[in-house]
């Protein structure tokens, strides 16, 4: 993935980043610290072989396993801590983060506490250069009830450093209709409008969060490969999708939209998808559960075989598109 050389101009043009899960940046060695705290020792190597995958579903159950370890707001201001580090050394200067707050509630934690936590830590890194916002992410397998709380804690943090209200998970569960009421809640808070679609199910998932619930971006959003219309759709209204190509490969969605097994990264619609005139962003994902960073996912671009200025645009197309004004 890494054998094509970045352009040294891309490489060090600053980035933002629209598609990264705070509880998927956790570094095997922070993991480590994370279990010590609370009386769980666990070596990196033994964490490295939890962030092995092969498939979704496999995925999740790492994502469940590491995020137990979050239990109180010290453990949330030391997460932060480190993407924000992660973040400067990729010359990141931009970034929405998502938080699973349906995660918080699950485990009866006060979201209001741990995002007070995660404010200050992430605090001091807006005089090195980096601006941090903020979206707040239900579980879409856990319902349109549970999903409305995580509406309720947004409203509860008052905090305009939350831009954006999200629903990831499993996209193959609850009926896209059932959360239509959630996202115009969220709306009128000033939200914007996110969902996950189209990673491992079909083009009718992106077309229903964008008609039925007013989607502003789509994360991932790969499956519209196989509905022209649908990308024509994307590109006439200038809907970005959140495209991760490492996170694609490595939990099989890129397979199972491919129809195919073994893909690869050069497999990747990233190209087909661009090329339509759908805006594109690129993102890492759970950079640290994939094991990747943002210009690993701009070298896999180019490994694709887009040009210069295609590497360029995709670099423009993160700040177009992120919600800076918010």
């Amino acid at each position: 993935m890494t054998s094509a050389d970045l352009p040294p101009h891309i490489a060090s043009l600053p980035k933002c980043e629209l598609h990264l899960h705070l509880e998927g940046s956790i570094a095997p060695a922070t993991v480590a610290a994370l279990t010590a705290r609370h009386g769980l020792r666990l070596t990196e190597a033994e964490v490295r072989e939890r962030y092995a995958y092969r498939g979704f579903s496999e995925f999740i159950e790492a994502f469940k396993w590491v995020t137990s370890f979050l239990r109180d707001p010290q453990d949330y201001a030391l997460i932060t801590a480190d993407l924000g580090e992660h973040l400067l050394a990729q010359n990141v200067v931009y970034a929405e983060i998502t938080l699973s707050v349906g995660v918080m509630l699950l485990r009866k934690q006060q979201p209001e506490a741990n995002f007070g936590a995660i404010l200050r830590a992430a605090e001091p890194f807006a005089k090195r250069g980096l601006r941090l916002k903020w979206i707040f992410d239900a579980v879409r397998q856990f319902g349109a009830a549970e999903a409305m709380r995580v509406v309720d804690a947004a409203r509860d943090c008052g905090s305009k450093e939350i831009v954006a209200y999200g629903i990831g998970g499993d996209e193959l569960s609850t009926p896209t209709i059932e959360f239509r009421p959630v996202y115009d809640q969220a709306a009128t808070l000033g939200l914007h409008r996110l969902m996950h679609a189209g990673e491992i199910g079909g083009p009718e998932k992106i077309r229903e969060a964008v008609e039925l619930l007013g989607a502003e971006r789509i994360g991932h959003g790969i499956a519209a490969i196989h509905d022209p219309a649908l990308m024509d759709l994307l590109a006439d209204r200038r809907i970005p999708l959140e495209i991760c190509p490492t996170s694609n490969l490595k939990t099989g969605a890129l397979d199972r939209q491919l129809r195919r097994n073994n893909a690869t990264i050069a497999d990747h619609p990233l190209p087909q998808l661009l090329r339509h005139g759908i805006p594109v962003v690129l993102s890492t994902d759970d950079p640290a559960m994939f094991h990747t960073t943002l210009l690993e996912e701009y070298r896999a671009a180019h490994a694709m075989h887009l040009s210069t200025h295609e590497l360029a645009q995709l670099v423009a197309n993160s700040e177009q598109f992120a919600f800076k004004s918010a």
